[in-house]
């Protein structure tokens, strides 16, 4: 299956080679990047190296004809701001962007350097633009649509747990992504007969009383977004989940490699790879609101079976079959 399909309503652009028009440039253009992480989190350094492995691909090599100018937030939303500044301050020719806390950021310090956002969820939804194919501004890049994601995920988490009383749905409300998510949880959570318990958690402290609340309510399962503050903090959200015996699903492959139950979503490696495509097109002269907003096609679901057993669940066997990957 190809993990790198998207939709666009731009059409193909073709790729030529780029060494004499970087000879051209004179100085090699900056290219700023910020990520929520930390450089030293070898998830995050992956997931920069799949942006410029994505360059490389079409001719850029950090270094030599492009400069890669990475900025880290180390999981504090309030650091961005200053990140953009600096990195506006270098005259950037574009901006990429992970995640929605970090583009509203950005987009609040410049209106005129091209943002390419990426692992951004629902940004109709979110505020950040109004329209996918015509996106305006100075924003572009790839966007994971929250009502199709959040649906599929109850689904699933119904199918393991079809008899709990409620199931719970962990969200940050200081990252405008989570905000425009659970617009849709609701009525996603209706059209499953399911019951619901939105928790809000901002940090560590607030994840554990997240859980203990979850217990107060009778929730018999969670869903656990993609958020930044989730991510730096997976190995307590499974501990505590092991915990509380509470199956659990989340939106990054990783998740699962460090014992979530399941995970349904996109490939993010593959979607900062994609931004490397518009960063291409903004320095060769495309404006960033002429460039469509793509959305990823397809999705990973993936099912842990050594964290089925220690909850005692039997997975469905047409679940496993429908599963991209089983860690047994």
């Amino acid at each position: 299956m190809d993990r790198r399909a998207f939709v666009t309503g731009l059409g193909a652009v073709l790729a030529v080679p780029l060494a004499a028009e970087a000879q051209q440039l004179g100085e090699a253009p900056r290219v700023g990047y910020i990520s929520p992480g930390s450089p030293s989190d070898p998830l995050r350094q992956r997931r920069l190296e799949a942006f410029r492995q994505g360059l490389r691909e079409l001719g850029y090599v950090d270094g030599r004809n492009v400069v890669v100018e990475s900025r880290w937030a180390e999981g504090q939303y309030a650091r961005y701001a200053v990140l953009a500044a600096d990195l506006v301050r270098l005259k950037v020719a574009a901006i990429v962007t992970v995640g929605g806390a970090a583009t509203r950021a950005v987009k609040q310090v410049t209106s005129t350097i091209p943002i390419v956002m990426s692992v951004v969820i629902d940004p109709i939804g979110s505020g950040l633009v109004t329209s996918l194919a015509r996106p305006g501004g100075n924003l572009t890049g790839t966007s994971i649509m929250a009502n199709d994601l959040i649906t599929k995920q109850l689904e699933l988490l119904k199918e393991v747990a079809p008899n709990v009383p409620r199931m719970a749905v962990l969200w940050n409300p200081d990252n405008p992504s989570g905000a425009a998510a659970m617009s849709y949880v609701n009525a996603a959570a209706r059209s499953l007969g399911v019951k619901l318990q939105l928790v809000e958690a901002r940090n560590p402290q607030e994840i554990d009383r997240a859980f203990a609340a979850m217990t107060r309510e009778h929730a018999g399962a969670v869903v656990v977004p993609g958020d930044t503050i989730y991510s730096n903090q997976i190995r307590q959200i499974v501990g505590l989940a092991a915990q509380r015996r509470l199956p659990a699903i989340y939106t990054l492959v990783e998740n699962a490699e460090a014992g979530g139950l399941m995970v349904y979503g996109p490939n993010l490696g593959d979607l900062e790879r994609r931004a490397a495509t518009f960063v291409d097109k903004i320095l060769r002269g495309i404006k960033p609101a002429d460039i469509p907003i793509e959305q990823p096609t397809t999705f990973e679901f993936v099912i842990n079976l050594k964290t089925a057993k220690a909850l005692g669940l039997t997975i469905p066997p047409s679940l496993l079959l429908r599963a991209d990957q089983v860690i047994e």
